[in-house]
């Protein structure tokens, strides 16, 4: 025999073919009801739906009919029995038009019903919610985040500690470029005259630059400094040490991290860009759903929607310009590069995201024969078409006058308008936007005659005259 059954906030409905009300069971309370259908969403059973098929098939019943696919696999693997899926069902129907008669077979009243159906909902999404929140590829998309906010207040930190020490100290700015080892130098020495080169030495590992800078600073220009201020200078130095120790260990957390949620990726790439793709995309899934060639130019969203209004060259690459092997490519070998990097980052990231083996080893080796033979077949950069550059720069202004400048190639002559009267030996009148009047042209509102007159557009004044102003000629 056959039966269909329907799931709904209240519980488990059986039907038979002619669409009767057949058995029923219900959720104890809201909660057990959200717990049984959220299980029932991720794995296709529960234990409340198992309970209730098993009493079916002992009542005879062996084709079964449900609204969701993942549930009809399951009990069929699970009891064995012919199982169908078929959405909406009849059944579905029934039951959806009515709900009240259905819930009084269980002994709920209408007002119960619609409490029922509000406390299982909300228990539901809470449910889904705490699940999206526990995906560690958002975790990583954070981390990203709160690196990128370091950094920048870092480096605001790092500029006023260069300009507050410069007073005392200007030489240092030039000689020291890296950040860290200037702020550890400030910390350590404070004012100029306790700099000493073997201390120097072991911040900046270089004996020659050491020595400079132990000489510089015994003849610094700078302004001498008191203890107040450089107390306050120190503080500010050490403020900006630990945010340089709280990135590196925002690093390694992103690290680890990756080869947790995308092994695949970070072999790929890093876990640095890898994690800005992710986050980027919102998730690893959003990631793995997307194909290569939008990968390819994710984060160059502004200039692909610049490119597609204004007809200029689309972007070749977004992020994955910071990867060592386009970034180092000559230009005219990036595009493909970046073509080949996006395509094996689109297979790592649905690997990762749907559970499959590591192949990292495999596609960069891939990748890697890839670009030497990018490399060895575009050695050389493409020759261009002489012109190419400014006809595509001046291209939107020549297709706007291509109509006027074709007309006025033919010989012909605007009409409308008022002109004025020529001057000159040409003289004459004429009307409209390019009207000649002896050997002049006229401009929409201002005239000027073939000999004499002033004004108009200077583009196409006194052109006739060509023994004369030749710099007015275009």
């Amino acid at each position: 025999m056959k039966c269909y059954i329907v799931d709904s906030f209240l519980g488990f409905f059986a039907y038979d073919e002619e669409l009767k009300l057949i058995s029923a069971k219900s959720f104890e309370d809201a909660e057990e009801g959200a717990a049984q259908l959220y299980e029932l969403e991720t794995s296709g059973s529960c234990s409340v739906l198992e309970g209730f098929v098993d009493n079916l098939v002992k009542m005879g019943y062996d084709s079964l009919v449900f609204e969701e696919e993942l549930e009809a696999k399951s009990i069929k693997g699970r009891f064995g029995v012919e199982s169908q899926f078929v959405m909406p069902s009849g059944a579905g129907r029934v039951f959806r038009s009515s709900i009240g008669d259905a819930a009084a077979t269980l002994g709920i009243n209408a007002s119960s019903v619609e409490k029922m159906l509000k406390d299982v909902a909300e228990s539901l999404v809470r449910r889904r919610v705490k699940l999206a929140s526990e995906r560690r590829d958002r975790l990583v998309a954070e981390a990203v985040a709160a690196l990128d906010e370091v950094d920048k207040n870092v480096n605001m930190g790092v500029s006023g500690v260069r300009e507050w020490y410069g007073l005392h100290f200007p030489e240092l700015d030039g000689l020291v470029p890296d950040h860290r080892q200037y702020l550890e130098m400030v910390k350590k020495f404070g004012k100029r005259q306790s700099f000493d080169e073997a201390s120097i030495n072991r911040i900046i590992q270089s004996d020659n630059k050491a020595k400079v800078i132990a000489d510089t600073a015994q003849q610094s220009m700078g302004a001498d400094i008191g203890e107040v201020d450089l107390k306050q200078i120190e503080a500010l130095t050490e403020v900006n040490l630990k945010m340089y120790t709280a990135r590196d260990e925002l690093e390694r957390y992103i690290d680890e991290t990756m080869k947790e949620v995308a092994p695949n990726l970070r072999e790929l790439v890093g876990p640095g860009l890898g994690g800005r793709l992710i986050a980027a995309a919102g998730s690893l899934e959003g990631l793995a759903k997307k194909p290569a060639s939008t990968v390819q130019v994710i984060g160059a969203e502004k200039a692909l929607f610049r490119s597609l209004k204004t007809g200029a060259r689309p972007p070749k690459h977004g992020l994955i310009f910071q990867h060592q092997a386009i970034h180092n490519a000559p230009r005219w070998q990036r595009g493909k590069i970046a073509r080949a990097l996006a395509g094996k980052l689109s297979i790592a990231a649905r690997v990762d995201s749907f559970g499959g083996e590591f192949v990292a080893d495999s596609l960069k080796g891939n990748l890697d024969k890839r670009i030497a033979d990018i490399q060895k077949k575009y050695s050389k950069p493409p020759v261009r078409e002489k012109g190419r550059e400014e006809r595509r720069q001046f291209g939107p202004e020549r297709r706007q006058f291509g109509p006027e400048r074709r007309q006025f190639g033919q010989g012909r002559r605007f009409e409308g308008g008022s002109g004025g009267t020529g001057g000159g030996t040409g003289g004459g009148t004429g009307g409209g936007r390019f009207s000649s009047g002896g050997g002049g042209f006229r401009d929409r509102n201002r005239s000027s005659g073939g000999g004499g007159g002033g004004g108009g557009d200077r583009r196409f004044e006194r052109r006739g005259d060509r023994g004369r102003d030749k710099k007015w000629r275009r």
